[in-house]
């Protein structure tokens, strides 16, 4: 009798998946423009409900007004709010992010922070700000970088069935190495642009397809 074949774990998978889609995006970045960490940490925040390309659109004029943490802390709040109102939430936007700096000012010396710990004390910053600019900036994995399309193609993929980013994140970090925890995010997010979108994903172009266990739902 013919033994039915043994289904890849997900650690193996996600290791697939990986291999697969850095093969087709080799050159995937972080899409924010920033110049240091103040920057990268900045455009983050303005990333929340905005799209990056809206978010580069209002940074140069921004970082041209703002051009360090001092900068940022001693903002006018309403001059603030202007110039990111196309972003989305700005009032919100703008109290934390002059927040966050005058904290950086007042507890790290006017230095971005470089541990997870630091950086989630800041107003508006969460793990994937937190993710963002540590493994760009810094280049330390503390973590997966969970953004709307990390969520929704891991689920799609069968790698986690959590809601929650927090809980998204801590199902994968043990399918991947460290080494590779920012890579997955990124292609990810370039996958879901280009292919797997939310509305109309491209099943019947998508390199996954054969990994995919909802590939012939959606």
């Amino acid at each position: 009798m013919k033994q039915p074949s043994k289904q890849p774990s997900k650690q193996q998978r996600a290791s697939e998946v990986l291999k697969r889609l850095t093969q087709l995006y080799p050159d995937a970045t972080c899409s924010l423009t920033y110049e240091s960490p103040v920057q990268l940490l900045v455009a983050t925040i303005l990333s929340a409900q905005c799209t990056d390309e809206r978010v580069n659109k209002v940074t140069p004029a921004l970082f041209a007004r703002y051009p360090d943490v001092a900068a940022f802390a001693g903002a006018n709040l309403e001059e603030l709010e202007g110039l990111i109102r196309s972003t989305g939430f700005y009032r919100n936007k703008a109290k934390n992010i002059r927040g966050a700096c005058q904290m950086i000012m007042e507890r790290f010396e006017g230095q971005v922070p470089q541990t997870m710990e630091a950086l989630t004390q800041l107003p508006g910053v969460a793990r994937k700000t937190a993710n963002v600019v540590l493994a760009h900036c810094f280049g330390i994995n503390a973590g997966v970088t969970v953004d709307t399309h990390v969520k929704r193609l891991s689920r799609r993929l069968g790698l986690t069935a959590q809601e929650n980013p927090v809980k998204v994140e801590r199902e994968l970090m043990p399918l991947l190495p460290q080494a590779d925890w920012e890579n997955w995010s990124i292609r990810l997010i370039y996958h879901g642009r280009a292919v797997c979108k939310a509305r109309n994903p491209n099943c019947g172009g998508c390199v996954l397809a054969d990994l995919c266990p909802t590939a012939a739902e959606v």
